[in-house]
């Protein structure tokens, strides 16, 4: 049984991707998603993304990255394997900066991209909408706006409708 992914309108400019973004949230449509060969201003807003939580991951590896590279110096020179060099103290945090430093950045980079990676649902070697007839015109020329099935308010013959009245090139069923 193929079960549907969702449909899918092929637009020919960007401008009218923008305002079938627009339209489509405008009337309450959930789960819709876009795909175009370059960035077109506002439309990440037309499709109603709002928040990134790429940051506050980026924020949580710094810290961790950090505090655990501060420990490990700490705990070595402190608890495990203290020695006395001139009369220094054992814990001299100048010394332990350069290296928790460095851990920060480490753990910051790692956590943005590993993060960024997970959010995106990556690495996803095929996706429903590749089988879609033309699609590779995404990276060219073309722009499609897609109202996926999976959404609550989701209805096949209200959908095709609505694409249809957005006076696209076609209205295209992707497959599951």
């Amino acid at each position: 049984m193929n079960a549907l992914y969702g449909t899918m309108a092929e637009l020919a400019t960007p401008d009218a991707l923008l305002e079938a973004a627009r339209h489509a949230r405008g009337a309450g449509w959930r789960g819709v998603e876009a795909y175009s060969p370059f960035p077109i201003d506002g439309l990440a807003d037309a499709l109603g993304f709002n928040g990134n939580r790429v940051p506050l991951l980026a924020l949580l590896g710094g810290i961790a990255g950090g505090a655990g590279g501060y420990f490990m110096q700490w705990y070595a020179a402190v608890v495990s394997y203290p020695i006395n060099v001139g009369g220094r103290p054992l814990h001299s945090w100048p010394m332990f900066i350069p290296a928790a430093f460095e851990l920060t950045v480490l753990g910051a980079a790692l956590a943005a991209v590993l993060g960024m990676l997970w959010l995106n649902g990556l690495p996803s070697l095929v996706h429903p909408v590749f089988g879609a007839a033309d699609f590779e015109l995404a990276s060219r020329n073309r722009f499609f706006l897609l109202l996926r099935a999976d959404a609550e308010d989701f209805d096949r013959a209200r959908a095709h409708d609505f694409l249809h009245g957005l006076q696209p090139l076609r209205v295209i069923e992707v497959a599951r």
